[in-house]
């Protein structure tokens, strides 16, 4: 896995983590939502990239 990918799975997660947060401060449930989406898919997508990484060496 390229590290040009696993920068931007780690960034898709932080990003549904900041959208998360925001939205429980301001109450928008639908933009918590969306955070916890986003850094769900993110941190999902590390975990295949940890698991490609382990079978590759």
């Amino acid at each position: 896995m390229s590290i040009t990918k696993k920068v931007a799975h780690k960034a898709e997660a932080a990003k549904g983590g900041v959208k998360k947060t925001v939205g429980r401060a301001t109450g928008d449930r639908s933009l918590e939502a969306e955070g916890r989406a986003d850094q769900v898919k993110g941190d999902t997508k590390q975990a295949g990239a940890k698991l490609k990484d382990a079978f590759k060496h």
